[in-house]
């Protein structure tokens, strides 16, 4: 069926029922966060850090939900759930704009095209010395994407993004300078009127962001159909929660306006006819990936059409 849509300001905008499952998660989640921050005391730091990284990577997966249209046809009233930056070092529209440049499937995997790839050209690998080159295989191992992979993804991305600044990038520093004002709100109450230790808060952002690169570690794959290049992570009930059923990434690339809480019954549905359409690049599970990859690289980080 087409979609219905509305017309304001002259622009077409695609409507669709507000999902309550979806703005039951939200407040799920933040009513989490302030939980949290509000009795941290309560809990052992190994607890406490646990259960903030979840929540910060469970936010991850909310805003991603966000950024494709959920819960509600209003797009301003989206983004402003999306947009509270808990994880701190992440802006959200720069988030939005470059995960849907991510979407463009016949891009995939490429490291000039695809803004989530983690693959380099043969310039940019030369560039990296010897040093970089190890630390850079490292984190195509699994254990290496969990540890220094969080590191690896917030600094580079800073570093990126600080260039940007510099050189008066349009729009780049009214985005940083909004998103400021929200990092100095999260951090106010969570420092100054929850008491918790800037230490402690920081190890809630590592830790979601590690929680993040396990999704992300094995989504995708270079390979000469891009068809081909998206994985399926099947039997994922605990972590397919935390990352919104995203696991099941080929069904999330092919109609990424799928509900999250609607992906795995529509997967089962259609599972042999997407699985023949990835070329069977199935996981069983998050333990088939560390069973694999925890110590292995999972692919040659130098990109095969760029080297």
């Amino acid at each position: 069926m087409p979609e219905k849509t509305s017309q304001t300001a002259g622009t077409i905008i695609p409507t669709r029922p507000t999902e309550w499952p979806t703005i039951i998660l939200a407040f799920v989640i933040h009513g989490g966060f302030f939980a949290l921050t509000g009795w941290w005391q309560s809990l052992s730091p190994i607890v406490a850090i646990i259960v903030g990284g979840w929540l910060i990577a469970w936010h991850g997966s909310l805003q991603h939900e966000v950024i494709h249209g959920h819960p509600t046809g209003i797009r301003w009233l989206n983004d402003a759930i999306g947009s509270i930056p808990l994880s701190l070092w992440l802006p959200y529209p720069i988030y939005k704009d470059s995960h849907l440049e991510h979407h463009r499937d016949e891009f995939l995997t490429d490291p000039i095209e695809d803004p989530e790839s983690s693959y380099f050209t043969k310039a940019a690998w030369e560039q990296l010395g010897a040093t970089g080159r190890l630390l850079a295989r490292w984190n195509t191992t699994l254990f290496g994407r969990l540890t220094i992979g969080p590191a690896v993804m917030i600094l580079s991305f800073l570093g990126q993004e600080w260039r940007l600044i510099w050189t008066n990038e349009p729009g780049r520093r009214r985005i940083w300078a909004a998103h400021g004002i929200g990092v100095a709100a999260v951090l106010f109450w969570a420092t100054l009127v929850c008491g918790v230790p800037l230490w402690l808060y920081l190890a809630f952002v590592y830790t979601g962001a590690a929680m993040t690169r396990l999704r992300s570690y094995a989504e995708h794959r270079y390979a000469e159909s891009h068809e081909e290049r998206t994985a399926i992570v099947e039997n994922s009930h605990f972590f397919g929660l935390l990352f919104l059923y995203n696991n099941l990434h080929v069904l999330h690339h092919r109609r990424p306006g799928i509900s999250w809480y609607r992906l795995p019954t529509v997967y089962r549905q259609n599972r042999e006819t997407l699985v023949c359409s990835n070329g069977g690049l199935v996981y069983d599970g998050y333990w088939d990936i560390v069973r694999r990859f925890f110590l292995k690289p999972h692919d040659d980080p130098k990109h095969p059409r760029h080297s």
